[in-house]
């Protein structure tokens, strides 16, 4: 079996940082307006963004730059200087959604490889061919897209790459291609800055134009309901026989605006079923429960194995964002000292999540204690004290003084306890 490439968010340089660490094999990121997370670009300037490309370089990853936004007339020549300032910086492809700027791309920097957006919504062959004749060396297929559809056309285009989605936000259009936040807000999903109506509470009603009449169709305590609000996707189940398929070569995880918990968990738990998959040990049960942990809008596995019209559970329609089963109460960027998150209080264990087959070393002294129990490793802390030496008897998520771990862990770690 071929192994695929696992492909992250980056939203921003410690985002980025942490997805490398916990697994992927690539990292997407954007700076700029030409990109569908404006939100997310502005975390970058073009400095860090530079930092980005080459730390990802130096660890022997990809950096792919998403300009996946549709531009107008009179954003052409600020686009031209964006992708020439940026193909400079030596990306590994610049991810695409027009032809258009698929060609304008290719005339600026002939060297880089055009991926395909999804928001170009290719469910097709006939679509697929005609991208690749125009020059994209992969396709990111729309999430619509059934895996024997994308069996499909690798059989009838073996040398064009395919990457899907795994994991993350679903969009209540066809990926994107939504007006309703225009309607609204003024804001262009297209152009980078959906104001994600579709995750908010509407109120149907029925009126009688004859006399005047109006009636509230749905009812429940607190008003409203989401009824356009989609599910977050995730295959994790699928992976082993997406795998087998033959037919895919990227995994791609959603959520460049999401968590630093998010990334490091997401990119993790479908590291480790890949890997499980690769090593014929596939354990579902295990990546769903490392995903649970996330808050998340409910889960749904989409449409790529069943079809839209015979899926009935894509919707929630209670709340736009529900709990996971833990809560993140602390991160340490270099292993020795905590931010905390949540709250950290004395003589409480608290789980320890690393990248996959970081080593732990159980100890114990005057900060606290670490050790393993039921298969993970947890910490407790004793003394509360921060790095500039003061003693705490608890700290909470408002307190910016970084606290001293019992002993050195790897980058990146988070401390979690369930709910």
């Amino acid at each position: 079996m071929k192994k695929p490439e696992l492909l992250s968010p980056a939203g921003n340089l410690t985002k980025l940082k942490i997805a490398l660490e916990y697994g992927a094999d690539a990292v997407y990121a954007s700076v700029a307006s030409f990109s569908l997370r404006t939100r997310s670009a502005r975390e970058f300037n073009l400095q860090s963004f530079e930092e980005g490309i080459n730390y990802t370089h130096e660890k022997g990853k990809k950096f792919y730059v998403t300009i996946n936004a549709f531009p107008f007339d009179t954003q052409i020549e600020g686009l031209k200087r964006h992708i020439k300032t940026i193909s400079a910086m030596k990306p590994d492809a610049f991810l695409i959604s027009t032809p258009g700027v698929m060609s304008l791309a290719k005339q600026i920097a002939p060297d880089i490889d055009i991926h395909l957006s999804t928001q170009a919504n290719v469910m097709n062959s006939l679509d697929a061919k005609i991208y690749h004749e125009m020059g994209a060396s992969r396709i990111v297929v729309a999430r619509e897209m059934s895996l024997k559809d994308v069996i499909r056309i690798k059989e009838l285009i073996p040398e064009l790459e395919i990457e899907i989605f795994v994991h993350g936000s679903m969009c209540f259009a066809f990926s994107g291609r939504c007006l309703v936040s225009a309607v609204q807000s003024g804001r262009q999903s297209n152009r980078g800055s959906c104001a994600n109506d579709c995750r908010f509470k509407y109120e149907l009603y029925a009126k009688n134009p004859d006399s005047g009449a109006l009636f509230r169709l749905e009812e429940d305590p607190e008003g409203g309901t989401h009824v356009m609000n989609a599910k977050d996707l995730k295959l994790a189940p699928y992976i082993d026989q997406i795998i087998k398929s033959g037919a895919v070569d990227s995994l791609k995880i959603e959520g460049r605006t999401k968590s630093e918990y998010y990334v490091a968990c997401a990119t993790r738990a479908y590291k480790m079923a890949i890997d499980d998959s690769m090593q014929g040990c596939f354990d579902p049960s295990i990546y769903e429960a490392e995903l649970g942990t996330l808050k998340s809008r409910g889960f749904t596995d989409g449409y790529l194995v069943n079809r839209p019209y015979e899926k009935k559970d894509t919707q929630n329609f209670d709340t736009s964002l529900q709990e996971g089963t833990h809560q993140v109460h602390a991160i340490s960027e270099d292993g020795e000292n905590f931010k905390c998150k949540f709250k950290i209080i004395t003589n409480q264990a608290y789980e320890i999540v690393l990248p996959k087959g970081t080593l732990i070393t159980p100890c114990e002294n005057e900060l606290g204690k670490i050790y393993e129990k039921d298969g993970k490793f947890w910490l407790e802390f004793k003394r509360i004290e921060t790095k500039k030496g003061k003693i705490l008897s608890e700290i909470h998520s408002g307190n910016e003084n970084e606290i001293k771990s019992p002993a050195k862990l790897g980058k990146f770690c988070f401390l979690r306890r369930e709910i």
